[in-house]
């Protein structure tokens, strides 16, 4: 996931405090996210943290002013969108994917995607225009 946040945010999982665990996989994805370590001492004392230790941790992408958010999530997602679809959708899928897996396995699939990528019309587009210097213009297929 791609998390933008407005540096007034302030980010955590308190549910300890209450004599509750973190909720919403949060003792599933945060250790994922910024190491066991780390994790363990937000989740284990309910620490809350502000936008820019986030970033710094690694929880979250990029932070912005209020003012600037939509456009900046805007931004990010409009650049992702200039690239080729083909590659952006295996390109996801691998990640997800290989979360669940060993990194043994997790590398043959990004192995697999890229066979499936480098077969496109998008591949040989991009390709070309990186070599002749041009915008790629990319079909999807």
């Amino acid at each position: 996931m791609l998390r933008v946040v407005v540096r007034q945010a302030r980010l955590g999982h308190p549910e300890v405090g209450i004599g509750a665990i973190g909720g919403f996989g949060g003792t599933t994805r945060l250790p994922r996210l910024i190491g066991k370590g780390r994790a363990a001492e937000l989740l284990l004392t309910g620490r809350l943290i502000i936008a820019d230790e986030a970033l710094q941790l690694g929880l979250v992408h990029k932070v912005v002013e209020p003012e600037k958010v939509l456009c900046e999530a805007e931004d990010l997602l409009l650049e992702i969108l200039s690239k080729s679809p083909v590659a952006v959708r295996l390109t996801w899928e691998a990640i997800h994917r290989g979360m669940n897996l060993s990194l043994e396995e997790s590398t043959l699939l990004g192995a697999d995607y890229f066979g499936l990528v480098a077969s496109s019309e998008d591949f040989r587009n991009g390709t070309k225009a990186f070599l002749e210097k041009t915008r790629p213009s990319f079909a999807g297929r």
